[in-house]
């Protein structure tokens, strides 16, 4: 008879008391790195920087471009060097779409897809709760963390080597996937259809984010429009769409529910501005912020129509323009993408011209960048790479003066302006955004050595001479952080 081994005994689980995190891409990324941040914190995890010692590892990746899927990896093997005997916990878009390449990079980190990454929170809920440093009796413990101003300081690693320190706004997801199918995106098979968090989920993690001090909530999403309540999280949007909870009525809630002191959205399709979100802005003012991100992409018709826009280029103006009889004072932010296929010259002047029409308060600038398994790389008509850079070029230019003239029309004018940070070129500066999110700098008063996380209202006084796009200001009445609550889990569930 053939004698059987013993089981091999089970190692017990690490203890999960510091932790890092490396996050790479987009907003909707960082919010959710954020809100995994948040919950560590409040399990009494103490949060590290790249590189040091941790006992668990969060990489969250991005496959927008190839370069990205690159650096994605790399934040793994690096992760993996710096702790070899870690949790190393790897999600995100290039999970999704290439696992393979991860399996290879690290066998032994856990990999959660994006169709999965709902439930992300849940895992590190379980992971903390298996290897946690417990008190007496089992308690959980709350680490003392390191503070600025009353506000917790946390390294999230931003993929470039860098640590990105959130300390006065908050990003939190409200809604993941896209069914648009732009034809030079790969996101919707990146993060696959469009669901929603349900607002209680939501409401949490608004919450969560008010106890550590945020002072400012950006709502984010993939496709934040098609926000409904979360009914698309258990079967057809079309079944539901009459009784779901619109964005608007997110909105109206969090207002109504929370003491959020502001709020904007991270961006908004155009197509997707109705008379409701414009009301519930109006109502929720000054809370809501006077500042809207509307995708533009392209201001030339014909290159709309083979991207797959659902908007032409007058459409698009339209909105601007119910947006800005709307919400006074209101800031409209776009962002362009230059070089894509069949993109000639002609196409380029028009493009140019109407974004020179709208009156801009800033343009975020793109390269097209062709992503395998995308209609895009199948088009005729490619631009190449220096015709590329030097579109880019002229529209940084157009951008760099849209944000100047912006900010020169905010001399004079009296903002509500949350600080941020000491300005690199005079230390008796600090730098904020204002509500339009107009960059704004001011002296803090005598007797006060930090404005972190401070609400000052300020005059507008100047252009700053080594930064046309940043007003300088007097401050005339200042609003100190608010405090941060006890670690716990009082409504963190």
């Amino acid at each position: 008879m053939r004698s059987v081994a013993p089981p091999r005994p089970v190692a017990p689980p690490r203890p999960i008391r510091r932790a890092s995190i490396a996050n790479l891409g987009c907003k909707v990324n960082q919010s959710e790195m954020e809100s995994a941040a948040r919950l560590l914190r409040e399990r009494g995890v103490e949060l590290v920087g790249p590189g040091a010692a941790a006992d668990l590892v969060l990489v969250n990746t991005c496959t927008v471009t190839a370069v990205a899927d690159q650096k994605s990896r790399q934040a793994v093997r690096r992760a993996r060097r710096s702790n070899p005997e870690s949790e190393i916990v790897v999600t995100g878009c290039s999970v999704q779409v290439g696992r393979g390449a991860f399996e290879v990079a690290d066998p032994a980190a856990r990999l959660i897809d994006n169709r999965a990454k709902d439930g992300l929170l849940a895992e590190l809920e379980t992971l903390v709760g298996a290897g946690g440093a417990d008190g007496p009796g089992g308690g959980r413990v709350a680490r003392a963390l390191p503070t600025l101003s009353g506000v917790e300081i946390a390294g999230i690693e931003d993929g470039r080597g860098a640590v990105a320190v959130e300390r006065t706004r908050a990003f939190v997801k409200v809604q993941d996937g896209c069914s648009f199918f732009c034809t030079y995106c790969i996101i919707p098979a990146a993060r696959g259809p469009e669901r929603s968090l349900s607002p209680e989920t939501v409401l949490r993690d608004v919450r969560r984010a008010l106890r550590a001090g945020h002072r400012e909530i950006v709502l984010t999403g993939i496709n934040i429009g098609t926000y409904d309540g979360g009914w698309s999280e258990r079967g057809s949007r079309g079944s539901h769409t009459r009784s779901a909870l619109t964005l608007s009525g997110l909105v109206r809630r969090i207002l109504a529910e929370t003491d959020v002191e502001r709020i904007r959205l991270s961006s908004i399709e155009a197509q997707h501005v109705d008379d409701e979100l414009l009301g519930v802005w109006i109502d929720g003012a000054p809370r809501t912020l006077p500042h809207v991100h509307l995708p533009l992409q392209s201001g030339d018709d014909g290159v709309l129509r083979r991207m797959g826009r659902r908007y032409r280029s007058a459409e698009y103006a339209q909105v601007v323009a119910r947006v800005r009889g709307a919400i006074p004072g209101v800031a409209v932010h776009a962002d362009a993408i230059v070089g894509f296929p069949t993109e000639d010259e002609a196409a380029w002047r028009r493009s140019l011209d109407f974004i020179r029409s709208i009156g801009f308060a800033g343009v975020h600038v793109f390269r097209y960048s062709v992503r395998p398994g995308t209609p895009a790389v199948r088009m005729t008509g490619q631009v190449d790479e220096p015709t590329k850079k030097r579109r880019a070029a002229e529209l940084l230019a157009v951008a760099a003066d849209a944000r100047a003239g912006w900010a020169e029309s905010r001399v004079g004018a009296v903002s509500e302006v949350l600080f941020e940070e000491p300005s690199g070129d005079d230390p008796g500066r600090w730098v904020g955004h204002a509500a339009d999110h107009t960059l704004v700098a001011a002296a803090a008063p005598a007797g006060t050595p930090s404005l972190a996380n401070a609400i000052g209202r300020v005059v507008g006084e100047s252009i700053d001479p080594t930064s046309r796009d940043r007003v300088l200001g007097r401050i005339i009445a200042l609003s100190p952080p608010r405090p941060t609550a006890p670690t716990g889990d009082a409504d963190a569930r």
